[in-house]
C-alpha cells in the first residue's frame, strides 16, 4: 500500500482535477490510499471531494479535519492517519501526471534515496497576459535560480524536492513537519533529512503540473512569505541559504542603504541610479528573450514586473522576518 496525503483549504477548483488525476494514474486504485487532511474549508471543497468519491468508490479515499488550518500540522495529520508506505505528499493545486505515483515509487527503490522528487511544469491558473507572465516568472532561471524543479535538468542529488515522496522509516528518524513553518516547510523538512544523512533526489521524468498565481498582488503574499519564513528558518539552519535565495535580500538591502544614505549625499544616488538602470536592462531583457522565443509580446512587460514584484518581496520578507526575530519575535 502506498499512501498519497494532500494538504487542502479551500480548494474546490482544482481538487477535482487533482482526484482524477490520481484515479487515472498507472498503477491501479487499490494500489495506493489517498488522506485528504482539510483545513475546514468554507467553500465547496468538501462537497467537490464527497462527490467525486460518490462517482468513483474505488478510489480509496480518506478525508481527515485539519483543525490547525495549516500546511505542516495537515501533513503531520495526514501522515498519522495514514497506513502506506512510501507517503507520497500531494497540493490540492498541483496535478500529477499519469505515472506520478508508479515514478516516485520506482525512483525510491533504485536511488535509496529518502525522499524523491520530480519537476513543476508550470502554467497560468486563468487567461491572460499577466498570468501567463507569473507562470514563465516562476520557471525562469531569473526568478527560480538553479532550482532543478523549476527550470529543469539532470537526475541528482539536490537541496530540496517539491512535495516528495518519504519513506516512512525517514519521517520516523526526523519526526513530524514543524509547525511552526507556515511556508518554507518542504525545504527545512528536507534540510532535515539531509543533516540527519539522507539522500534527497530530483528525478525529472516525475512530473506534475503547478498552477503559478494569477496577479502580482497574490504573487507578492505568496514571496513575502518565502523571504519571511526564510529568515526563520536561518535561526535552525544558518548553511541552509543558497546563494540564488540571499540575492534579493541583498539587492533590497543595497537600495535601502543608497535610498538613505543618498538623502545625505550625493554618490549613494548615483550608485543607487547604476543599480537600477543595470537591473531594469536586465530584466528588459529577459522579458525580450522570452517574448521572442515564445512569441508572446506581453512578455516584454509582464515577465519584468513579475520578476520585480518576487525579487522585491521576497527581499523585503526575508528582512522583516529577520529584524522581527532580532527584537524577540519568535514565532508568528
Amino acid at each position: 500500500m502506498i499512501s498519497v496525503i494532500i494538504p487542502c483549504y479551500n480548494e474546490e477548483d482544482t481538487i477535482g482535477k487533482v482526484l482524477q488525476a490520481l484515479l487515472d494514474q498507472v498503477l491501479t486504485s487499490d494500489a495506493f490510499e489517498v488522506v485528504i487532511a482539510d483545513g475546514q474549508s468554507t467553500d465547496r471543497t468538501l462537497n467537490r471531494i464527497a462527490e467525486f468519491h460518490q462517482k468513483h468508490p474505488e478510489l480509496n479515499l480518506r478525508v481527515v479535519e485539519n483543525t490547525e488550518r495549516t500546511i505542516p500540522s495537515g501533513l503531520n495529520i495526514a501522515i498519522e492517519a495514514s497506513k502506506g508506505d512510501p507517503i507520497i505528499r500531494l497540493d490540492a493545486h498541483s496535478i500529477p501526471y499519469p505515472d506520478y505515483v508508479r515514478r516516485c515509487v520506482e525512483a525510491l527503490e533504485e536511488t535509496g534515496a529518502s525522499n524523491v522528487g520530480g519537476q513543476w511544469e508550470i502554467r497560468p491558473q486563468v487567461m491572460g497576459w499577466m498570468a501567463h507572465s507569473i507562470a514563465e516568472a516562476a520557471s525562469h532561471p531569473l526568478g527560480a535560480g538553479d532550482a532543478r524543479y523549476r527550470i529543469g535538468g539532470k537526475a541528482g542529488r539536490v537541496d530540496t524536492v517539491p512535495f516528495g515522496a518519504f519513506r516512512r522509516e525517514w519521517i520516523k528518524r526526523v519526526g513530524p513537519f514543524n509547525e511552526k513553518m507556515l511556508t518554507n516547510e518542504d525545504y527545512e523538512y528536507n534540510t532535515r533529512i539531509r543533516e540527519a544523512g539522507g539522500l534527497v533526489w530530483f528525478d525529472p521524468s516525475i512530473r506534475s503540473i503547478y498552477y503559478a498565481r494569477s496577479t502580482l498582488s497574490e504573487l507578492a503574499r505568496q514571496y513575502w512569505r518565502y523571504g519571511f519564513w526564510k529568515s526563520r528558518m536561518l535561526v535552525n539552519f544558518p548553511g541552509s541559504i543558497r546563494w540564488r535565495q540571499f540575492l534579493p535580500p541583498l539587492f533590497v538591502f543595497a537600495a535601502l542603504c543608497l535610498g538613505t544614505a543618498g538623502i545625505f549625499w550625493q554618490l549613494p544616488r548615483y550608485l543607487l541610479g547604476v543599480q537600477w538602470a543595470i537591473y531594469g536592462v536586465v530584466l528588459i531583457a529577459a522579458g525580450l528573450a522570452s517574448a521572442v522565443k515564445t512569441g508572446s509580446p506581453g512578455l516584454i512587460a509582464g515577465l519584468p514586473l513579475a520578476l520585480l514584484t518576487m525579487h522585491l518581496s521576497w527581499g523585503a520578507g526575508f528582512w522583516v522576518g529577520f529584524v522581527r526575530q532580532a527584537f524577540g519575535d519568535k514565532d508568528e
